[in-house]
């Protein structure tokens, strides 16, 4: 996925938010995006959710998919939970056993009979993360997820991340609590002066982050297998398909 020479404006006289945005996003990427208050740090998760559309340039590649999270989900819907779950399993083609499997990950089983606006912000929240992941998304982006979230939920959330990562999802998201700060092969980008940077590492990152790139041949029908098992351990792999009728896969690790 490429956010490609993006510039974006909430109006034909308004400032910039954005200027001239570039980023490559590859298969089981995990990015955040910081930056200081103001900077356009949602704008940049909403286009690259496909919920704004740029001025000028583009974002390609996008995966089918897509769940976005909001840091402030619009409770104020006549739906109970439950309903208003089953709804988004309609709206997208997936099965309702999944409202199940998120309410019991996410710990809101409680929360299913109860109606959306009466539903306190951190609850709210749940079913904000909830029916972002209801259809297994090849990009899932979030605002603050870990705002307002108990204990036992903000541990687990790094662990559903790194399962979309595994499966070579891609995943973009702010983080201002700081809960992903140690997060294996998290990398970082910075939305400051209308734009999107990488930030340089350090002496001691960039000796942290030395990659290490090994090539290794495995038998087609293990490759994927492989590649999400080394993606969940932080690294970055590109699959290679071998000419037809070779019996190997070559998978190219790049390991910190």
């Amino acid at each position: 996925m490429r956010i490609a020479s993006l510039s974006f404006r909430y109006g034909r006289r308004a400032p910039w938010v954005l200027r001239d945005a570039r980023l490559v996003l590859d298969p089981g990427d995990v990015v955040e995006v910081t930056g200081p208050n103001g900077a356009g740090k949602s704008t940049l998760l909403r286009l690259a959710a496909g919920l704004l559309r740029p001025v000028r340039g583009s974002v390609e590649d996008r995966p089918r998919v897509v769940g976005y999270a909001p840091e402030r989900f619009p409770a104020d819907q006549p739906f109970t939970v439950a309903a208003y779950l089953r709804h988004m399993t309609a709206v997208r083609r997936t099965n309702t056993d999944a409202i199940g499997h998120w309410s019991e990950r996410l710990g809101m089983d409680h929360l299913l009979g109860q109606r959306l606006p009466d539903l306190s912000k951190g609850s709210a929240h749940k079913v904000g993360l909830a029916q972002a992941l209801l259809a297994d998304p090849g990009l899932l982006v979030l605002d603050e997820p870990f705002a307002g979230l108990d204990a036992a939920t903000r541990a687990e959330l790094p662990e559903i991340i790194g399962e979309v990562r595994a499966r070579g999802g891609i995943v973009l998201l702010s983080d201002h609590q700081g809960d992903l700060r140690t997060f294996p092969g998290l990398r970082r980008c910075e939305v400051r002066d209308h734009v999107v940077r990488e930030p340089e590492p350090t002496e001691e990152e960039a000796a942290e982050e030395a990659l290490t790139t090994l090539e290794v041949a495995v038998p087609a029908s293990r490759a994927a297998d492989l590649a999400a098992r080394l993606r969940a351990e932080g690294c970055a792999v590109r699959v290679t398909q071998q000419a037809p009728g070779q019996a190997t896969g070559r998978v190219r690790e790049e390991a910190g």
